[in-house]
């Protein structure tokens, strides 16, 4: 029997079996790779099943039926998700009560999608649809909220910016002890457990630091790692989307944590950071997106920045920008694979890279 009835169709799993992928191998490959021969790769952190906190479904109208669910692999074709042993259940639960409202909608016409990101005390929804919203559409939207706990419900067309339509109480999610207030939609790690063994192994890669060291931190989203790393030093962060830096910045204020930590808005691939901004750093974090550092890595190889801390989602670019700092002289110190996406290729991994003794 399959781990899920979607299995095949679904493009969300490639394998059938968790442990078909080795994932720790891969971790190894894309380093050796890079030039390391013998990369020092600890052992597979595997996140639980029915964890995932945060999911993009595609949604369609189809001869007046409703399919929201995940992509067939390689495929437009929308398949209509009925059970999936990864989402948090009660992500799941929400699924009946969304197709219904879709069907109504006036705003929904062929196509959309629905990001749900599950927080503290409750789901936080995003739709994005191909028409307007009418009245009619946000009363179903404020009923929807009510009658199901939704914290907040925001709506956009297609890629445009949202709008709020409803919110019950305040999105909260805790990261490292701080309340944040995310974006409609934001970025999260998938899971709680995947971020929190993101985090240690982060944390676990840090040298001795005193009070008055100094982290840079790049792609820092909502603050995901930054608030962590703000209790071991002074952290300066740059993050591209305007609003996780709004959220960042928000954060820092009501905490007071402005003498610790800084947050600037910035487009790493058209102004990566200058080697002369990364003088003087402890360690550099760095959580780039899922094609990899870009145009930045070419910098940061040539920083000299004592510690470079890689979080990847996809081996084959950790590959390409380890390769560089291989070059630059840093080796590795230690590779931790984390299993955040069971039954797919992708790896989440943090990798601690050091210069060269000598």
């Amino acid at each position: 029997m399959s781990h899920c009835i979607h299995f095949g169709a679904c493009g969300g799993c490639a394998v059938d079996e968790r442990a078909a992928i080795d994932k720790s191998a891969a971790l190894t490959a894309a380093l050796q790779k890079a030039g390391f021969a013998s990369p020092p790769v600890s052992q597979l952190v595997e996140i639980p099943l029915h964890s995932r906190r945060r999911v993009d479904l595609a949604a369609a109208r189809i001869a007046g039926a409703i399919v929201l669910g995940l992509h067939r692999a390689r495929s437009s074709e929308v398949v209509d998700m009925t059970e999936c042993v990864l989402l948090e259940p009660r992500i799941l639960a929400l699924l009946p009560p969304l197709r219904a409202l879709l069907r109504s909608l006036e705003a929904f016409r062929r196509a959309g999608s629905v990001i749900i990101n599950f927080l503290d005390d409750g789901p936080d929804i995003l739709f994005r649809l191909d028409a307007a919203l009418t009245g009619p559409d946000r009363n179903k939207l404020i009923a929807l909220a009510r009658a199901h706990g939704i914290l907040r419900i925001s709506a956009a067309k297609l890629a445009g910016d949202s709008e709020l339509v409803a919110m019950l109480a305040p999105p909260v999610i805790t990261l490292a002890g701080i309340p944040v207030e995310p974006p409609p939609g934001a970025f999260l790690q998938a899971s709680g457990a995947g971020e929190a063994a993101i985090i240690a192994a982060v944390l676990g890669g840090l040298p001795k630091l005193t009070a008055k060291s100094r982290i840079v931190e790049l792609y820092a989203g909502i603050g995901t790692i930054s608030f962590a790393l703000a209790r071991h030093a002074r952290v300066e962060a740059y993050e591209m989307a305007a609003d996780a830096v709004a959220a960042h910045e928000l954060a820092i204020r009501r905490n007071n944590l402005a003498g610790r930590m800084s947050v600037a808005t910035r487009d790493l691939a058209r102004r990566p950071l200058k080697i002369s901004e990364m003088s003087g750093a402890a360690a550099l974090v760095l959580d780039p997106p899922y094609a990899g550092a870009g145009a930045q890595i070419k910098n940061l190889a040539a920083s000299g920045v004592p510690r470079i801390i890689y979080v990847s989602c996809n081996p084959d670019a950790l590959a390409n920008d380890a390769l560089l700092l291989n070059r630059a002289g840093y080796e590795v110190l230690a590779a931790t694979p984390i299993d955040q996406f069971p039954y797919s290729e992708n790896l989440e991994s943090v990798v601690v890279f050091a210069r060269a003794s000598g």
